[in-house]
C-alpha cells in the first residue's frame, strides 16, 4: 500500500500507512491558538469600554445594545456553515482568511465615525470569528493524535479562562491608557498587530489541509483517488463516487435572518414604543426557526442545521435552553453592570476592569473541579452551579439597591461577583458534555455547533431583554435601573436549576466518536 501527498500537505497518525505527524504542529497550534485570543479577548474587551464608547460617538441605550449584540449575532449566524467550509475547502485557507477579514473589522471599528460604522464593524468581527475558530479546533483535531490532542486541548481552554479576565480588564487599561489620544479605540486597534502576526507566521507553519490535495492509493487491483473531497474508487471495473456532502447555504441565510428577526424588535421596540411590526417581526422569526426544522426534515439535508432528531431528546433540548438562559442571564446583566459602574458609580473603566475580575477568579476556583464532581455526582453539581449563580446575582442585586449614591466601595459586590463565578465553573463547563453523552453519536457533532451557535444568540437575547429592561428605567436614575434589571438575571439563573433536573440524573460514559 503506497501513499503520496503534495508538498506540505498535512498527513497525521490517523492516515493510511501510518505516517508521522506533522512535524511542526506544535508551532502551529501556538499560532493558531493566538488567534482564537481575538475572539477570546473581543467577547469581553468592549464591555468595559461601553460607556466611553457612549460618550464618543453619542451612542443612543438600543446603538449601545447592538455594539454587543451584533458581533454576537454575526458569530451565530456564521458559525456553522464556515465549520463546513473548513471540511470542504481547506482549514488553513479559512483560518487565514478569518484572520485576514477579522483584522480589517477591527481597523474599521477603531476609525469609526458614528455608531452604525462601529456596529456594522462589530458584525463583520463575529463573522470572521465563526470563520475562524472552528478551523482552529478541526485542526487539532487533525494535526493530534492520543494524549497529545487531550493536552493541546487543555492548553486551549486554559488560555480561553485567562483570557475572557484579560479581556476585562484590558478594556479598562487601554480606554483609560489612551494611547495617541485614541482612547477607547484602542480596544479594536490592539487586534490589528496580533493579527498581522498570526498572518506571517499562520502562512509559514500552518500545513495545508490534506483534502484540498490529490491523492492516489492503490489497494491491489483498486484506486482511490481523492480531490477537494470528492472520491473514485475504481475495483474490477467498478466504480463509486464520494462526494464531501452538500452544504446548505440557503438554510444558513434563513437561519441568519430569523436571528436577526428575533433580536431586532427587542433591541429597537423600546425606542420606538413597541409598534406592530416589531411584534410581526418576533413572530415571523420564531415560525422561521421552527419552519427550517421542518423543511431541512422534509427535504432530508444531509447536514442539517437544526437535526430534528436532536429536539427529541430531553436532555439535548434542556440542556439548549440551559445553555441560551446562562448566556442571556451573563451577557445581559455584565453589561448593564458595567454601565452602572462607571456611568451611575464613577469608576474608571481601570476600576470597573479590575472589579470585574473577581467574576473570573470564582471560575477559576471551581472549574478545574467540575468534571470530577460530575462523575460522582452527576446533575447535581449542574444544579449546585445554577444555584450559586442564583445567589452571587442576588447578592450582586441586594448590593446595587443599598449602594450609595456615587461611587461605592467595591468590597460589597466582590463576594457577590465570586459565587456567581464559582457557579459558573459548575453548570456551563461540563455543560456540553454531559448533554453530548445523553444524545446518539451520530447526532453529537451536529448538537455540540447547535451549542455554540446558541451561546452567541443566547447572549444576544440577553443584552437586548435586559438591556431594555435597564434603559427604560434610566429616567429614574441608574441605580434604580440596575435594581429592575437585577431580578431577570436572578430569574434566569432560578430556570437553570430547575431545567437541569432534566439532564441525566448520573454522568454518562462519553461516546468515542465526541471526543
Amino acid at each position: 500500500m503506497s501513499s503520496t501527498a503534495p508538498h506540505g500537505a498535512l498527513t497525521t497518525t490517523d492516515d493510511v500507512g501510518g505516517a508521522a505527524p506533522y512535524a511542526k504542529r506544535w508551532a502551529a497550534a501556538i499560532v493558531m491558538i493566538l488567534a482564537a485570543l481575538l475572539d477570546m479577548i473581543d467577547g469581553s474587551i468592549v464591555n468595559t469600554a461601553l460607556p466611553s464608547i457612549g460618550k464618543g460617538l453619542s451612542a443612543t441605550p438600543a446603538q449601545l445594545e447592538w455594539t454587543v449584540s451584533a458581533y454576537m449575532l454575526g458569530f451565530a449566524a456564521a458559525l456553522i456553515i464556515a465549520g463546513h467550509l473548513g471540511d470542504r475547502f481547506g482549514r488553513r485557507k479559512l483560518f487565514l482568511a478569518g484572520v485576514a477579514l477579522f483584522a480589517l473589522a477591527s481597523l474599521a471599528g477603531a476609525v469609526a465615525a458614528d455608531p452604525g460604522q462601529l456596529i456594522a464593524a462589530r458584525a463583520v468581527q463575529g463573522v470572521s470569528a465563526a470563520v475562524l475558530l472552528p478551523q482552529v479546533l478541526g485542526s487539532f483535531r487533525v494535526m493530534f493524535d492520543g494524549a497529545e490532542r487531550g493536552r493541546v486541548f487543555a492548553v486551549y481552554g486554559a488560555i480561553a479562562g485567562v483570557a475572557v479576565a484579560v479581556g476585562v480588564l484590558l478594556g479598562g487599561v487601554l480606554t483609560d491608557w489612551n494611547l495617541f489620544g485614541w482612547g477607547w479605540r484602542t480596544v479594536f486597534a490592539v487586534n490589528l498587530p496580533l493579527a498581522a502576526v498570526v498572518l506571517v507566521l499562520g502562512a509559514r507553519w500552518i500545513p495545508e489541509d490534506r483534502r484540498r490535495g490529490r491523492d492516489r492509493i492503490d489497494v491491489g487491483r483498486g484506486r482511490f483517488d481523492v480531490d477537494g473531497g470528492r472520491g473514485r474508487i475504481d475495483v474490477d471495473g467498478g466504480r463509486i463516487d464520494a462526494d464531501g456532502g452538500r452544504i446548505d447555504v440557503l438554510g444558513n441565510l434563513f437561519l441568519a435572518a430569523a436571528l436577526v428577526a428575533i433580536v431586532l424588535p427587542l433591541v429597537e421596540g423600546r425606542a420606538n414604543g413597541w409598534p406592530l411590526w416589531g411584534w410581526l417581526c418576533l413572530a415571523a422569526g420564531l415560525a422561521a426557526l421552527l419552519g427550517l426544522v421542518g423543511w431541512e426534515s422534509v427535504r432530508g439535508v444531509e447536514h442539517p442545521l437544526l437535526p430534528v432528531g436532536l429536539f427529541a431528546e430531553p436532555a439535548f433540548s434542556a440542556g439548549l435552553l440551559i445553555q441560551l438562559l446562562f448566556y442571556g442571564g451573563m451577557s445581559g446583566f455584565m453589561m448593564v453592570f458595567t454601565i452602572w459602574l462607571q456611568s451611575g458609580q464613577g469608576y474608571t473603566p481601570t476600576q470597573a476592569g479590575v472589579l470585574m475580575v473577581a467574576f473570573s477568579a470564582g471560575a477559576f476556583l471551581s472549574a478545574p473541579m467540575a468534571d470530577g464532581m460530575i462523575a460522582r455526582f452527576g446533575r447535581t453539581v449542574l444544579v449546585l452551579g445554577a444555584l450559586l449563580m442564583v445567589g452571587g446575582f442576588w447578592w450582586l442585586h441586594h448590593a446595587t439597591g443599598t449602594a450609595a449614591a456615587f461611587h461605592t466601595g467595591a468590597w460589597p459586590l466582590v463576594p457577590g461577583l465570586v459565587v456567581a463565578g464559582i457557579g459558573l465553573g459548575f453548570l456551563v463547563v461540563p455543560l456540553v458534555n454531559v448533554v453530548l453523552t445523553a444524545v446518539p453519536a451520530d447526532l453529537a457533532g451536529g448538537a455540540s455547533g447547535i451549542f455554540s451557535t446558541a451561546q452567541q444568540f443566547g447572549g444576544a437575547l440577553g443584552v437586548a431583554v435586559i438591556g431594555n429592561v435597564f434603559f427604560s428605567h434610566a429616567d429614574g436614575g441608574l441605580r434604580q435601573a440596575i435594581t429592575h434589571a437585577g431580578p431577570w438575571a436572578v430569574g434566569a439563573y432560578a430556570l437553570c436549576a430547575v431545567l437541569c433536573l432534566a439532564l441525566p440524573r448520573r454522568n454518562l460514559t462519553a461516546h468515542p466518536e465526541t471526543h
